[in-house]
């Protein structure tokens, strides 16, 4: 709503909007010499900003439209755990882009502050926190919060990760195992990891009536929401959902377990009273297990990717590893193995030489 008023020789508009947060708010500018002059301001200020509120989101803090933007948009719409990453990239923009509005957020201002990021973090999580932070004021560009792109053509840098093992190879994965005691709640879990590739909350998921004997299967349905114990929740993507093959031995010592422990059917197996131990406790007894077999330590998650590497080098079908790690397609397995895809085919090759040189 715009209204027009003659405040002594002068002309000024007025336009009522809503905020963002549904609150009534006035734009008001007057030293106008004729209404008309008011009215095409006005016009003028309503064709740029349709939405009427973009007029003054502009000259909020980022930090504060990156506050609003994380729980409008993302909160409703992603798993809790993912959410706290969101929260963690707003304390970092709150620290590195303190006191600066949307309006005066440039292209350079914007790569300094990647920059200063950078000094302390990996390539890989620069990437994540400017994904982020570019999705958020790519809404605000289309609602003409502000009017050009800061995080256009931005380079991306970090400092170099460490070299660290992501994977054990088939003599230290055989050695792992042989030393695991599968009566233990820790040592299980990870056994399973190794032979199935499971993700971890994907395992704390699992219930007796997951395991099918009969059949050698182990059915992924959900997993368990081991951050804040609230019980089970969705699997990571729809193709998540799976069945697994295994041998008859994983699924007894799993059967030994239940029955060991009295779990009902419908209770997680590797969950007691609601409560599952943490991915820092299993990371922490995998580790002193590894350093007492002297093997070369790696997260919990690269049992997963211990799994899929034995499975690739063994020569299984790249489409069957991708169904069995529940990948949404095997592009993404193809791009996290790439090294492994890599050195088969130079084997290959070396086959086909071989088998060349046999026929002639």
């Amino acid at each position: 709503m715009v209204s027009y008023r003659k405040r002594g020789s002068v002309w000024q508009y007025e336009i009522s909007y809503k905020d963002i947060a549904g609150k009534y708010k006035k734009i008001r500018k007057s030293g106008f010499q004729r209404k008309s002059d008011a009215i095409s301001a006005a016009a003028q200020i309503q064709s740029d900003h349709p939405n009427l509120n973009s007029a003054q989101s502009g000259k909020q803090l980022f930090s504060d439209y990156f506050e609003h933007w994380i729980y409008l948009y993302k909160k409703p719409s992603v798993s809790d755990i993912t959410f706290i990453k969101y929260q963690n990239t707003l304390q970092h923009t709150k620290r590195l882009f303190k006191g600066i509005r949307l309006c005066d957020l440039s292209r350079t201002i914007y790569q300094q502050r990647i920059n200063k990021f950078s000094e302390t973090h990996s390539i890989r999580t620069v990437h994540t926190f400017h994904k982020q932070l570019k999705a958020a004021l790519l809404d605000a560009l289309d609602d003409k919060v502000i009017s050009t792109d800061p995080t256009r053509k931005i380079v991306i840098n970090g400092t170099l990760p460490r070299k660290q093992r992501m994977a054990l190879d088939y003599k230290e994965t055989k050695l792992l195992i042989e030393h695991l005691d599968l009566s233990e709640l820790e040592d299980i879990i990870i056994y399973i990891a190794i032979v199935t590739g499971m993700r971890f909350a994907e395992i704390l998921g699992l219930t007796p009536t997951d395991i099918d004997d009969h059949n050698n299967l182990i059915s992924i349905t959900k997993t368990w929401d081991y951050k804040f114990n609230s019980g089970f929740k969705p699997t990571k993507t729809k193709s998540s959902q799976r069945n697994i093959l295994v041998d008859s031995q994983t699924i007894a010592e799993i059967k030994e377990f239940i029955n060991k422990h009295h779990i009902l059917d419908e209770i997680p197996i590797f969950v007691y009273d609601n409560h599952s131990i943490v991915s820092a406790e299993i990371n922490k007894k995998l580790s002193s297990i590894m350093s007492s077999l002297n093997i070369p330590r790696i997260p919990f998650h690269g049992l997963r990717h211990t799994h899929a590497s034995i499975m690739l080098y063994s020569g299984v079908n790249l489409l069957s590893v991708s169904k069995r790690l529940g990948h949404s397609n095997v592009t993404t397995t193809q791009q996290t193995y790439l090294h492994i895809i890599k050195e088969m085919e130079e084997q290959d090759d070396t086959k086909i030489l071989t088998l060349l040189r046999s026929i002639k």
